[in-house]
């Protein structure tokens, strides 16, 4: 067969299926050119096709069609998958692109890239959009983190003197060879690594690049966190001249500091945090009004007094955007000079404040309010425990001992009550869940999880601050000036349609349109499956049904809470929005409301909104990723014992497990011996048939672990 007919059955074949990718043994045998003598046609044309930019050469070896430049070219940022494929978002507002293994084009988890669309979403099966990435527009990813090796065993190319053991998951199928360019570690360091070089068609699955800075040692007490912080990028050292500026902040309030303040030190103030909180913020007051209304004043550290604009200080919290909360410890926005400080409403001592007091009926409505600066001096520091224990175990000796303040908290548990049944009553959606805290050695090995639901005093301080951001939030809405906002979308229309179908295979009825869900909705279906097995599951894939809750400077309310206006303006030590929502509340009294103050922060705030929940979503992914970490290692040390599992969620790889510890992991489908399953999409759920049966999981966040799970249904497992 000539070369030009070769590349023409060639590409017919290809054309036929774009989304579909192929070997070179397998495009041989379509066109019957399988021997030695002609095989060799084949490869030399697919290189030339390749060549010319006709085909494209896959990052596994394999060959698809080029790109056709009549199809209009999306932009997107790329979500990769820890199993090789991903997901594009092009507009949040609508599903994003399913990218399969074959057709990422090498790109890395957060790229912004360039693809076309290969098929459409099908509504009839749900199925979302599919695509193919064409071009990489830029890479996210500049540095990574983790242990020098050399494999003494392993040929390295020329100018490669080891390799980094990567602990990003979405990096699992990728080699970091290091370059003889930068620092020279010796192996067992844990190093910082420049990428000089990333993967493509001719170099699959290869990154490269230079050592810059070199951490520690691997075994270094605490260096598996600290790796994870690097590798999410998160300061943790304030630069010198941000210290130099909290050095000449005073630790004491001055005279002239008070100057146009509110003096609120003669109220009962508590602050009512966990035994190990440093951060104190937040100071709470309660009584009951001669009208039957309730007084709640919430007052909040004024961080916006000392964290000014045009310093380092506040382009360092900018930058950082808040603190982050991982296993043994905190990276906090502010030094510890404020947030433990100055900033830290300590029992007995004069602090700054901003104030809000609210005036609220036996309904639960905001009747009346007042927004200003203060100076307070709280009473007591009280903890969780110690609430729990006068107002739900009526402890003789915590009651003695804070015998003047137990009215106030038997009046806090009564507005409580009240502002928690408004909230339920316009469809605010409460998800019971399970606080997990790891425990860990001096060494940072994990020796235990505790877990422990929140009491009446946790939910008290969720109540009122809650009550707070609501009432701020309103009140600046109702101004019309530039404000930023916390936001919680409604879900999209094709992820609640797919969320009531798996319901209706679960035997629960979603009354309403997916199209028009409203919180009401989702508040039903929880209370339906309340007290069943498959309420666990029925939670999870609600919470993924949801859209993440964000900042913006648009008032776009929050459907999880059923709440028209809603932001953050309760904890500024350890979230940047909240302190801009005191700067703006100083800003507004200070200026008034006039076309010039509007135009103050109109274009600010909406930078600002996109950065805090870029570094809010940072902080969640690093906590995360430590959590998993210290959850299997935890459970490394548990191999061979028993544990009873509740299936959370199935796919149609496996499924799903949570332990009571909260340890989740996956059964792989592989690992499903015991007999013929079938998962059936729609209903998310597989077929079996058996009665009972036991399941091994040898695999759990990459340990090997042996556990057994009890199953105890029907015919059908409705997980």
């Amino acid at each position: 067969m000539e070369k030009n007919k070769i590349k023409d059955s060639l590409l017919e074949i290809l054309k036929e299926t774009p989304d579909q990718a192929f070997t070179v043994q397998e495009l041989a045998e379509s066109i019957k050119m399988t021997n030695a003598g002609k095989f060799k046609f084949v490869v030399q044309a697919l290189a030339q096709l390749e060549h010319d930019k006709v085909v494209t050469l896959n990052q596994n070896g394999t060959f698809t069609i080029a790109k056709d430049d009549s199809l209009p070219v999306l932009e997107g940022v790329f979500h990769a998958n820890d199993h090789g494929y991903g997901f594009v978002t092009v507009d949040p507002e609508t599903p994003d692109f399913f990218i399969n293994p074959t057709q990422t084009l090498s790109a890395l988890n957060g790229d912004e890239v360039e693809l076309v669309m290969l098929h459409p979403a099908d509504k009839v099966t749900g199925r979302g959009p599919e695509g193919k990435i064409t071009g990489i527009a830029h890479h996210s990813l500049e540095q990574v983190v983790g242990e020098f090796q050399v494999d003494e065993a392993e040929n390295y190319p020329q100018g490669i003197i080891g390799k980094i053991k990567l602990k990003d998951r979405k990096l699992a199928n990728y080699r970091f060879l290091v370059e003889d360019k930068g620092l020279k570690p010796v192996p067992g360091e844990v190093v910082l690594a420049d990428i000089t070089a990333y993967p493509d068609a001719h170099l699959p699955g290869i990154l490269k690049g230079v050592v810059k800075k070199v951490i520690g040692n691997v075994n270094d007490p605490g260096m598996d966190i600290l790796q994870v912080v690097y590798q999410h990028d998160i300061p943790t050292k304030f630069p010198d001249d941000v210290m130099e500026e909290v050095a000449n902040i005073p630790d004491h309030v001055t005279e002239a500091e008070k100057v146009g303040r509110k003096d609120l030190t003669a109220q009962d103030l508590v602050t009512i945090d966990s035994i190990e909180s440093k951060d104190l913020d937040d100071a709470v007051t309660a009584w009951k009004l001669d009208n039957g209304n309730y007084h709640l004043g919430v007052h909040i550290a004024d961080v916006s007094h000392y964290v000014v604009p045009g310093t380092a200080l506040n382009a360092e919290a900018y930058e950082r955007g808040t603190s982050v909360y991982l296993t043994d410890r905190v990276i906090p926005m502010l030094p510890h000079k404020l947030s433990n400080g100055i900033c830290s409403l300590n029992p007995r001592v004069e602090r700054l404040a901003m104030s809000c007091e609210m005036e609220i009926d036996p309904t639960g409505q905001v009747v009346k309010h007042r927004i200003f600066p203060s100076v307070i001096k709280t009473t007591e520091r009280m903890t969780y425990v110690a609430i729990n224990k006068i107002l739900e175990s009526h402890d003789e000796k915590t009651m003695k001992r804070y015998a003047n303040l137990v009215p106030m908290f038997q009046t806090m548990g009564e507005l409580h009550k009240i502002l928690l049944k408004m909230r339920k009553r316009r469809g605010a959606i409460e998800f019971e869940d399970t606080e997990a805290k790891i425990i860990v050695d001096e060494k940072g090995h994990p020796i235990d999880i505790q877990l422990r639901e929140r009491g009446i005093s946790e939910r008290i301080v969720e109540s009122f601050m809650l009550a707070a951001n609501e009432t701020v939030a309103a009140h600046f809405n109702n101004l019309e000036v530039p404000f930023i906002y916390r936001i919680h979308e409604k879900p999209k229309a094709e992820k609640m349609l797919s969320f009531f179908e798996a319901l209706s295979g679960l035997g629960i009825e979603a009354a309403g349109k997916s199209s028009d869900v409203k919180p009401k909705m989702l508040q039903n279906i929880l209370k339906k499956a309340a007290g069943k097995p498959e309420e666990a599951m029925v939670s999870t894939m609600l919470l993924r049904s949801m859209q993440q809750a964000k900042y913006a400077d648009q008032p776009l309310g929050h459907f999880g809470l059923g709440a028209d206006d809603y932001t953050h303006f309760t904890s500024p030590i350890r979230r940047y929005p909240d302190l801009l929502v005191h700067r703006l509340i100083r800003f507004y009294e200070e200026n008034g409301i006039t076309a010039e103050s509007k135009e103050k922060y109109k274009d600010e705030i909406p930078e600002i909104a996109t950065h805090s929940s870029q570094m809010e979503r940072r902080a969640i992914d690093a906590e995360r990723d430590t959590d998993a970490m210290k959850k299997a290692e935890y459970m490394a040390d548990h191999v061979g014992e028993e544990f009873e599992a509740v299936v959370s969620s199935v796919t149609k790889f496996g499924m799903f497990v949570s332990l009571q510890n909260t340890v989740e992991g996956l059964i792989h489908i592989s690992e499903m011996k015991d007999d013929y399953y079938e998962y059936l999409e729609k209903q998310m759920l597989w077929s079996v048939a058996i009665q009972n049966g036991r399941i091994e999981l040898d695999s759990l966040f990459g340990s090997k672990l042996s556990m057994l799970m009890l199953i105890k249904k029907r015919l059908i497992l409705r997980f």
